[in-house]
């Protein structure tokens, strides 16, 4: 069975394809605006699964797996900055301080129509960011600007982190590669 994932971002199908299969990534169609007092997990379980049945109609036999991303800060979801100078102020604002990461995941197989869902939780503490130092990040790491809170884990963005308390440092990265292996185990992928 065809499996893809339903996603243009190049970290995402990084992380998936350490599993090994033959994964096809297609860009899904799916606003990811948060609906009013919905929760940071909420939305990020509602885009995930939004995401991947989306491509239902294009294949109708095949293992879709939706990812998506909510920080949340003081009660406030983080999604990815409108511009540059957007970005430099999330970041500043959320410098010094522990930022809680949602990442949702949901498996659709379409011919089945069964949707199984994982999520992952990382808390990151970052180093305190003054603007000079966001700006600076922002001309170096300009992908980060793809990202919830204008940040990323890997590469300069390490800089940024202090701390980080997950259970899959994966989902950190958009993918709960741990809970997916589970997943795709439950449809009979074979991993090892």
């Amino acid at each position: 069975m065809q499996i893809i994932l339903a996603s243009t971002s190049r970290y995402r199908r990084e992380i998936v394809s350490r599993l090994g299969l033959a994964i096809d990534a297609i860009a899904p169609i799916c606003d990811e605006t948060p609906l009013p007092g919905e929760s940071a997990l909420a939305t990020a379980r509602r885009l995930a699964r939004t995401k991947a049945e989306s491509l239902i109609p294009a294949h109708p036999a095949a293992l879709i797996i939706g990812s998506d991303q909510v920080a949340l800060l003081d009660g406030t979801q983080i999604g990815k900055p409108r511009s540059l100078e957007h970005g430099v102020e999330m970041l500043t604002w959320m410098g010094g301080r522990c930022v809680v990461f949602h990442s949702a995941l949901a498996l659709v197989n379409s011919a089945s129509g069964r949707v199984q869902t994982c999520e992952g939780i990382s808390r990151v503490t970052l180093r305190p960011i003054s603007e000079r130092q966001a700006r600076e990040y922002l001309r170096r790491e300009p992908d980060a600007l793809n990202c919830a809170g204008a940040a990323k884990s890997e590469g300069l963005g390490g800089a940024l982190i202090e701390r980080i308390e997950s259970d899959d440092p994966n989902a950190l990265i958009g993918v709960p590669l741990y809970g997916l292996v589970g997943l795709l185990q439950n449809e009979g992928v074979e991993i090892l």
